[in-house]
C-alpha cells in the first residue's frame, strides 16, 4: 500500500514564484498527487498570451479585479465571458484561452489543476484575439 500523501500549508509569497508561459505572475499554493493550486495575477491594463494546455484541466475563481477570458475548443465552441471576483470558470484540457485585465486593480485568480502542473512545456502558444501585452 502507497504512503498517504502529505499534509500541505501554504501561503503565497510576497513575489512571484514562476511567470506563467501567458504572461502572468505565479504564486504557488499547494500540490497533490492528483491536483495543484497557484495564484495567478496579471497586472493593470495587461494581456495575456494565448495558450492551450496538453493534458490539464483547470477550474479558476477570481478573487480580485475585474477582466475577460475568451476561450475556445478546437474548432468549436467559443466564448468570451467576464471575470469578476466571486466568478469561476472551468478551461477543459485542450481549450485554448486568452485573458486580460480591464479593471482598476490587478486581476488575481486561484487556479487548481488536475492532474498537477507538469512545467512549462504543458502550455502551448496559439492564435489569441487580442494583442499580448508580454
Amino acid at each position: 500500500m502507497p504512503a498517504p500523501p502529505e499534509f500541505q500549508t501554504g501561503q503565497a509569497a510576497a513575489i512571484p514564484d514562476a511567470i506563467a508561459p501567458d504572461g502572468s505572475e505565479v504564486r504557488l499554493l499547494c500540490a497533490g498527487p492528483r491536483a495543484s493550486m497557484a495564484l495567478f495575477t496579471l497586472p493593470l491594463g495587461a494581456v495575456a498570451r494565448a495558450v492551450v494546455h496538453r493534458t490539464v484541466e483547470e477550474l479558476w475563481y477570481v478573487v480580485a479585479g475585474t477582466g475577460r477570458i475568451w476561450r475556445r475548443q478546437g474548432q468549436g465552441r467559443e466564448e468570451i465571458v467576464a471575470l469578476q471576483p466571486g466568478g469561476s470558470i472551468s478551461l477543459p484540457t485542450g481549450t485554448s484561452f486568452q485573458f486580460r485585465c480591464d479593471g482598476a486593480e490587478p486581476l488575481v485568480v486561484v487556479g487548481a489543476t488536475m492532474p498537477p502542473w507538469p512545467g512549462a512545456e504543458e502550455a502551448v502558444p496559439v492564435p489569441g484575439i487580442w494583442e499580448p501585452t508580454g
